[in-house]
C-alpha cells in the first residue's frame, strides 16, 4: 500500500531555518570533510536503463554505501557535529576547521576524558563511535529491541559500549538524552527537541556535503524531482533547505518518503495543526533506519512548511527497490542498497510500473520530462538480510 499527502501550503521564501544550509554553509562543510585522508566523493550513478522502462527522461541515484568505509551517509553529520564542538569547546577557529582537531595532541588528549553517547538504528551509532575513535574519546550507543546482530557489532567494533534495550528507538534516544545528563556525557543525537538543538542542527549541516558533491557531478543538469528517505527527519530536511537556498521558488518538488509503519511525518502533517506527533503504533518494518517515532523538531519545522509531498509504503516496495539496485534489472550498474536506501527506488518503480498507481504518479507529476534525484543512504549494512532479499552472493 502507498499513501501519499500533498501539501497545498508550501512556503515559498527562506526562512531563517533554511539560511542554515546556503552554499556558503555547504561548501565549508565539505571543505572539513574534504581534508579527511580518506576523502572522495560517492558515485552519483545514472540509472538510463531504469528511466527508460519507466518513462521518464532521468533518474540519478547518490550511491552512499562508500562513505569513508562506513556504508551509509550518517558518518557526515556525527564528524561535523562533533568537530564543531570540540571546536567551540577549545577555542578552534571555526574557518580552521579540518580533520586535524581529531590528531591535534591537546585536543585528544583531553577528549579522553570525554564521552559521546547517542541512541540508534545502525548508521548514525557507527558514525558516531567512528568519530570517537578518530578523536580518542569514549562513546556509548544505545540501540532499539530487535537491532540485528550486524548492526551491533559494526558498532561495537569501534571500541563502542553498545547496549540493546527493551524499547524502540525513541525509548533509546529518551536514555541517551537521561544519561547525557546524569553522567556529563555530550550528546550527539541526530533528532531535536525543545532545548536540544545546536548539535542536531551541525548534524545536518553535515550532510550538505552529500549535496554540494552531487550538484557538481550534476554538471548543471537540475532534477525535476526529490524523493528523499526520512526517518526523524534529518537528511531529507537538510536537503531541502540547500534546494530552497539554491533555487528559492524554482526549485524541484519534493516528496518524504516512510515506511507505513513508521510514518511520524506524515502522521503529523495530516494531523493538520502544524505540530510534531508520536506514533502510538508498534512499529514493524525491515527499514530499521527509517522505524523511528517522533519527527526532529528543526527538521519537521522544514519539511512541515516546504515539502510538496508526504508518502508511505510498505516493505515490499523497498524489497523491490533492493532486488533492482541489485541485479541491474534494466541494464544498469549493479548498486548495493540496503533496507533504508532502496526504498526511494522501489517507489518510484512502483509508481510508474503498475497501473493501480497511475492517477498518483500523475498527482506527482511524473512523466516523460521527469528527472528524478534519489539516494541511496547505506548500503548492506545487514548483510544476510540484503543477501536473503536480493539472493545475490555476496
Amino acid at each position: 500500500m502507498i499513501r501519499i499527502a500533498e501539501s497545498i501550503k508550501v512556503i515559498q521564501s527562506e526562512n531563517s531555518l533554511t539560511k542554515n544550509f546556503d552554499c556558503y554553509t555547504a561548501q565549508n562543510v565539505r571543505s572539513f570533510h574534504k581534508s579527511f585522508p580518506n576523502y572522495k566523493p560517492t558515485p552519483l550513478v545514472e540509472l538510463n536503463g531504469c528511466a527508460h522502462h519507466l518513462g521518464i527522461k532521468k533518474i540519478w541515484l547518490k550511491d552512499e554505501s562508500h562513505r569513508f568505509g562506513l556504508n551509509a551517509f550518517k558518518v557526515l553529520g556525527a564528524s561535523y557535529a562533533v568537530a564543531k564542538f570540540f571546536a567551540e569547546m577549545f577555542g578552534v577557529n571555526e574557518k580552521e576547521l579540518s580533520y586535524s582537531i581529531f590528531t591535534e595532541a591537546t585536543i585528544r588528549e583531553k577528549a579522553k576524558k570525554l564521552t559521546l553517547v547517542t541512541a540508534t538504528d545502525g548508521n548514525h551509532g557507527r558514525g558516531v563511535a567512528w568519530t570517537a575513535k578518530q578523536i580518542g574519546c569514549k562513546s556509548v550507543v544505545y540501540m532499539p529491541k530487535g537491532t540485528k546482530k550486524a548492526r551491533f557489532d559494526n558498532i561495537k567494533s569501534l571500541g563502542a559500549d553498545v547496549y540493546i534495550i527493551d524499547g524502540n528507538y525513541d525509548d533509546a534516544s529518551y536514555l541517551a538524552r537521561e544519561n547525557a545528563e546524569k553522567f556529563g556525557w555530550i550528546l550527539v543525537q541526530d533528532s531535536s527537541w525543545e532545548g536540544y538543538e545546536k548539535i542536531p542542527l551541525w548534524i545536518m549541516q553535515g550532510y550538505l556535503t552529500l549535496m554540494h558533491e552531487s550538484f557538481e557531478q550534476l554538471s548543471g543538469e537540475i532534477p525535476t524531482h526529490f524523493f528523499v528517505q526520512c526517518g526523524v527527519g534529518s537528511l531529507p530536511a537538510a536537503v531541502q533547505a540547500y534546494l530552497v537556498n539554491q533555487f528559492g521558488n524554482d526549485r524541484p518538488l519534493f516528496a518524504i518518503v516512510e515506511p507505513n509503519d513508521a510514518a511520524c511525518v506524515y502522521e503529523s502533517f495530516v494531523a493538520g495543526d502544524g505540530n510534531v506527533h508520536t506514533l502510538t503504533n508498534e512499529i514493524h518494518t525491515i527499514m530499521a533506519g527509517l522505524a523511528c517515532g517522533t519527527p526532529s523538531k528543526l527538521a519537521w519545522e522544514i519539511m512541515r512548511d516546504y515539502s510538496n509531498y508526504f508518502i508511505t509504503c510498505d516493505d515490499e516496495v523497498t524489497k523491490s527497490g533492493m532486488d533492482i539496485l541489485a541485479k541491474g534489472t534494466f541494464g544498469d550498474d549493479k548498486i548495493v542498497s540496503g533496507e533504508s536506501g532502496a526504498v526511494t527506488t522501489g517507489l518510484i518503480h512502483k509508481l510508474l510500473s503498475d497501473s493501480a498507481y497511475r492517477q498518483l504518479a500523475e498527482k506527482l507529476k511524473l512523466n516523460s520530462d521527469s528527472k528524478i534525484f534519489l539516494i541511496s543512504t547505506e548500503g548492506d549494512t545487514d548483510p544476510k538480510i540484503y543477501k536473503k532479499i536480493t539472493q545475490e552472493t555476496l
